[in-house]
């Protein structure tokens, strides 16, 4: 299966991604674990993204693009993944467009997760204090959900459009949400 996970920043994308793909056997490409290992790594590219991060904005559409391009040509990735984090702007929809299309795939169901936005913010700043994750202040977390509510979820709209929107309730125990996204994909494939 070629899916995306849409969801606001911290309603638990990452969680249910890996869970998805290890239920699949697709692998989980996430835009935000690429960013975060080459920040860590100190690569020029993460020096740049560490930037653009600090002060809650979105890594521009090329650079993710080119990254995405090239994640999906790994082998991994040949019977089917599961993008986390991407795409987030239209131009990004249409560059992924345009990529599958060049390898004669398509997309097979877009997940979106929704979620109380309170209860995201309560989560990310939990998860910041547990992972030491800089990017998780209460300031920058409501100027990404606000980019959020701007240039992403109108993707939802897209993707409803394209009969490929699949919404999933993402509040509850993590074990509950993966079965419900699980449910929603069967009864999405029949």
């Amino acid at each position: 299966m070629r899916l995306i996970i849409l969801g606001p920043p911290g309603a638990g994308k990452g969680t249910q991604a890996a869970r998805i793909c290890q239920r699949l056997g697709i692998p989980a490409i996430s835009t935000g674990d690429i960013f975060r290992a080459n920040i860590k790594n100190r690569t020029g590219l993460g020096q740049q993204v560490e930037a653009i991060l600090a002060t809650g904005g979105y890594v521009p559409d090329e650079v993710t693009n080119a990254i995405v391009d090239d994640r999906l040509t790994w082998p991994d990735a040949r019977d089917g993944f599961l993008l986390d984090g991407y795409p987030r702007t239209a131009g990004q929809v249409a560059a992924l467009d345009e990529m599958l299309a060049a390898r004669g795939e398509r997309l097979d169901a877009v997940l979106e997760l929704t979620v109380d936005e309170d209860a995201v913010v309560a989560r990310l700043l939990r998860r910041a204090e547990m992972e030491g994750r800089i990017d998780d202040t209460e300031v920058v977390i409501r100027e990404r959900l606000a980019i959020y509510r701007r240039e992403t979820a109108p993707l939802a709209e897209h993707y409803a459009a394209a009969g490929l929107l699949v919404q999933v309730d993402g509040m509850g125990e993590v074990d509950e949400v993966t079965e419900r996204i699980l449910t929603a994909l069967r009864v999405g494939q029949s």
